[in-house]
């Protein structure tokens, strides 16, 4: 009896050594690349990777993607070691070895070392792996609450173009792309898909007509709640009318018929060539594979009713990336900025930093960026952006909810659904601004982006200011 369990212990004993013997193997030979990557990229130490494929890091060296040599048959795989976080924004590395979509796709010859024989290029992103979390999460939590169908989030820095997140929802998982049956969900919906922006274009709007001249933010006109315009009649949000308004109150309130009233002052003309301008026909050139865009050839060979309607939001396509370079230049006194998503590209121990690319020609004089900044202030302290209020911040804001085409729905059919774009941009510190964060959320139920999109805003941008200790503008 005594020395069967002799036996048994001793089974026991080589049992687990057995375990953690392949435990070990697996951890210091098996992801022995993986582990090593890690411990380098926390540490900032850039010697170059000994494989195939450059290695991807969040800004702070947070590892997003790697090469992983296989002991067996010596081969190569891809790893993402973060599984579906930025999966839209990264893409990942086909079967023929190929870099495709994201960053994947757009650096493919930099990571994947051409004409070099000791590897690839490592890529640091602008991306803060803090503010990317946070971001997606905010979106998950709004497809659960709200039923969202789709959903993006753009945080920038307004003054340089650089991007600090780009949020998508829904993700995938790189490591297992070839199981989608949809493969449209490995575009980036950021700088892959266009949209009305609704009345987040307000704004751009009167920038355009105040920078001619030919309205202020206190110029008044009588709203009667509808305007006619040829054969058509455009009404406000809810048949509301409003009587005697400033422009200030036109954005507070929303006033559909008070931005028709701004376009016509300057002209269709003055109002394309605006938009133009502001980088709305043209792309971005972001560093992110396969960017679209739209050159809105309807709206330029249109009539009256298509500008009209142009003046806020509607019937007129861009991408979220145009919207929010946009308004950096509302931000950041009238320069248009080049959105970019990586900061840093190392190559065998030397590290290259990626500069802005920051236009010298303004789009709106400075006086106007600032006149537009407090009225979008305004909005937000005096009218239906409250939701996105902070205590002690000065935030810029503005609402825009639209209705989705037929033909964005996929539909071959001529007019509107009933279901909506909801969306919210915004920037602070309003006066000094650190920060722009985009909110677009595909068919919420909620009736308008005031009671969806702009509590997304404010969440994040509180988060952003606890995180940065952004200091408050103001005393309660």
């Amino acid at each position: 009896m005594k020395k069967w369990r002799i036996n048994l212990v001793f089974l026991i004993f080589i049992i687990l050594g057995l375990a953690i013997g392949v435990r070990l193997f697996y951890l210091q030979v098996k992801n022995h690349q993986l582990y090593k990557a890690l411990a380098q990229g926390q540490r900032g130490d850039f010697r170059p990777f000994q494989s195939q494929r450059g290695t991807i890091f969040f800004s702070a060296g947070q590892l997003l993607a790697v090469d992983i040599k296989q002991e067996s048959e010596n081969e190569i795989s891809r790893n993402y070691p973060q599984g579906t976080m930025a999966s839209s924004l990264i893409g990942f590395v086909g079967g023929e070895g190929a870099g495709q979509y994201g960053v994947e796709g757009y650096y493919d010859g930099e990571l994947e070392g051409e004409e070099k024989s000791d590897g690839g290029e490592d890529i640091f992103l602008t991306v803060d792996y803090n503010v990317q979390f946070a971001a997606e999460n905010l979106l998950i939590k709004a497809s659960q609450n709200l039923k969202i169908e789709g959903g993006q989030i753009i945080v920038m820095d307004p003054k340089t173009g650089k991007i600090l997140a780009l949020a998508d929802y829904p993700n995938f998982d790189p490591n297992s792309y070839f199981k989608a049956k949809d493969f449209s969900i490995f575009q980036n919906g950021s700088v892959q898909n266009l949209f009305e922006p609704g009345s987040t274009l307000k704004p751009i709007t009167m920038a355009a007509a105040m920078d001619k001249g030919k309205i202020t933010p206190e110029t008044t006109f009588t709203d009667s709640g509808k305007v006619k315009i040829g054969e058509s009649t455009i009404e406000n949000f809810g048949g509301a009318v409003y009587g005697e308004s400033t422009m200030i109150q036109v954005l507070e309130k929303s006033i559909n018929t008070g931005v028709v009233f701004a376009e016509k002052k300057m002209g269709h003309d003055v109002f394309l060539n605006y938009l133009r301008a502001f980088g709305l026909f043209e792309p971005t050139n972001v560093d992110i594979q396969g960017e679209v865009y739209s050159e809105n050839k309807q709206l330029e060979n249109g009539g009256d009713i298509n500008f009209a309607t142009a003046a806020f939001g509607q019937g007129i396509e861009i991408t979220p990336i145009q919207l929010a370079r946009a308004f950096c230049a509302v931000a950041n006194g009238g320069n248009l900025v080049k959105p970019y998503i990586v900061g840093k590209i190392v190559d065998n121990g030397e590290a290259a930093e990626i500069k802005p690319e920051i236009s010298s020609q303004k789009v709106i004089a400075s006086g106007t960026a600032s006149k537009v900044a407090a009225m979008m202030v305004s909005v937000v302290e005096n009218g239906f952006s409250k939701a996105a209020g902070i205590p002690g911040y000065y935030i810029a804001g503005k609402t825009g909810t639209s209705q989705i085409s037929w033909s964005a729905s996929g539909i071959k059919k001529r007019g509107y659904s009933d279901k909506t774009w909801q969306s919210f941009i915004g920037f602070f510190p309003a006066f000094n601004p650190r920060f722009l964060i985009f909110v677009k959320l595909d068919n919420p139920e909620a009736n308008t982006a005031e009671y969806s999109a702009a509590p997304v805003f404010k969440e994040l941008a509180q988060y952003l200011i606890n995180y940065y200790s952004v200091p408050p503008d103001y005393e309660e």
